[in-house]
């Protein structure tokens, strides 16, 4: 089976763990021995991620040094994958006994410049501040910020992935047994101009959405959207809440879920298994588990009556 895993924040930062490069390299260590079960199990790997704190971080860096120069974030995006995918490519390396080979691609993302979450950010990145803080940045700084769970964060443009570029290089390594890291941080975003060529572009796209474009790209058999909860609930929080074990795509859009943390993961596993596939979403360390469809929540093809 062709498997696209794609990693929550969390496999790289617990929330409110400091952003130091020893508690990435410890996160990604766990996460590198889940993705290696999957490996052992016989399946083929494509690894995805997210950046958006570590982004948002470079982004605070580079304002501070020399604020009339900061880099865009594209170019951001860019380093955060290259450094992500590192780590996640020695750990891998590393849990797998160097019996396999890995390789980070950075991977050009084509979005379209009309997408209205220029015009209204939506993507979470950086650090979480209380309200009266992110408000004096925000001034500082001409950023749009929004709540995220008690906290406040900075938001920029999520634009929808229409088409992954790098599709062929991607096909070469795959076709030669290596182990893909790819789209890390949804990609970088590049728009097309008249004359056929690519140019970077100032977004965060998401790494669900990106993750659902590349495996219905590759034709993959699996997406998993690995994260630090079991399952999907209804109500979740509430008293009665409830687990999700199967969904058909219908019946996961119908879902109402948090739009900054569960929803974006059900559209994409919708999107995936409207192609035939089967989505996961649950805890990364039961990914093998999902696969075989005993642990997460499952999101399969509609079945015809």
């Amino acid at each position: 089976m062709l498997v696209v895993a794609a990693l929550g924040g969390n496999a790289l930062l617990k929330r409110g763990e400091p952003l130091t490069a020893e508690n990435q390299r410890a996160n990604v260590r766990t996460a590198a021995a889940a993705l290696a079960r999957i490996v052992r199990a016989g399946h083929r790997l494509v690894v995805t991620h997210g950046n958006g704190p570590q982004v948002g971080l470079l982004a605070l860096q580079g304002a501070a040094y020399r604020p009339d120069e900061a880099y865009p974030l594209d170019v951001l995006g860019a380093e955060t994958g290259g450094m992500i995918g590192y780590m996640i490519e020695q750990e891998l390396e590393n849990a797998l006994d160097h019996e396999y080979a890995v390789a980070t691609l950075l991977t050009q993302v084509l979005v379209d410049g009309r997408d209205p979450t220029f015009q209204k950010p939506t993507k979470f990145i950086g650090p979480v501040y209380e309200r009266e803080e992110a408000e004096a940045r925000a001034k500082a700084a001409g950023w749009t910020i929004a709540q995220d769970g008690e906290k406040w964060r900075r938001v920029v443009a999520s634009p929808v992935p229409q088409e992954i570029p790098d599709m062929r290089v991607l096909q070469l390594l795959l076709d030669r047994g290596v182990i893909v890291i790819c789209t890390g941080g949804g990609g970088i975003p590049v728009l097309r101009q008249r004359d056929g060529s690519l140019s970077g572009i100032e977004a965060v796209i998401d790494k669900d959405a990106a993750s659902a474009l590349l495996a219905r790209e590759l034709k993959a058999d699996a997406l998993l959207l690995l994260t630090d909860v079991n399952a999907v609930y209804r109500n979740f929080g509430s008293d009665d809440q409830e687990r999700i074990d199967t969904l058909t795509p219908d019946e996961a859009r119908a879902l109402e879920l948090p739009a900054g943390s569960m929803g974006p993961k059900m559209e994409a596993a919708a999107a995936f298994a409207s192609q035939g596939g089967l989505a996961g979403i649950g805890r990364l360390d039961q990914a093998v588990e999902i696969l075989e469809r005993r642990a997460g929540t499952c999101v399969v093809p509609n079945i015809p009556d």
